[in-house]
């Protein structure tokens, strides 16, 4: 079984979003925390959340890569069970049972993203509303394979990731500057 994690490659997450993911902790998509959510009345992190943040299952906190790990049986469990709790806390849960029905759906839906992918594999979201409905699209990265062909064998260790499918190319170009989010302006 393979499960998303959160990763941080360079300290943008850190002042992108208001509460961070650590690295390393388990993720879901997060997109249940924006269903009554309108984009143009959200402040810049708010924003930037929405957008492209995969959720932490230990704080909810937010993180714009996640990347396919191995999991066993046990560590997906907890992964369930720090959901259900962070759940039943935020959403007031009738109970830890619902919350805990909520989570593992949650979590079996981030383990679906994982399943066609190699470990190492960086996935990448974005989130919009379209006609009303949340709307999410995946992308993926992984490492450049030198003797694939076509690949630049002199300079591959140049280029880490490359991006190798997209949901939907026809996506609107997004432009986030991220010197005014720093200083907590909003786009």
């Amino acid at each position: 079984m393979k499960l998303p994690r959160t990763i941080r490659l360079d300290p943008s997450d850190t002042f992108v979003f208001a509460t961070p993911a650590e690295p390393g902790r388990w993720a879901v998509t997060g997109s249940f925390l924006f269903l009554d959510a309108d984009p143009e009345t959200m402040t810049g992190k708010e924003r930037a959340a929405f957008r492209a943040g995969f959720a932490d299952v230990e704080a909810l906190g937010f993180s714009t890569l996640v990347v396919v790990t191995p999991a066993t049986p046990e560590e997906r469990d907890a992964a369930v069970e720090a959901l259900a709790r962070e759940i039943g806390v935020r959403f007031r849960a009738p109970s830890l049972e619902h919350a805990r029905a909520a989570a593992a759906e949650e979590v079996a839906y981030a383990a679906s993203l994982c399943e066609e992918h190699a470990e190492g594999t960086l996935i990448a979201l974005h989130r919009t509303i379209r006609d009303g409905r949340l709307v999410e699209q995946f992308r993926t990265l992984r490492h450049r394979d030198a003797g694939a062909p076509g690949a630049d064998r002199l300079h591959s260790h140049a280029k880490a990731f490359i991006v190798v499918e997209s949901e939907d190319d026809e996506a609107p170009e997004e432009r986030v500057d991220l010197v005014d989010m720093m200083k907590g302006r909003a786009p």
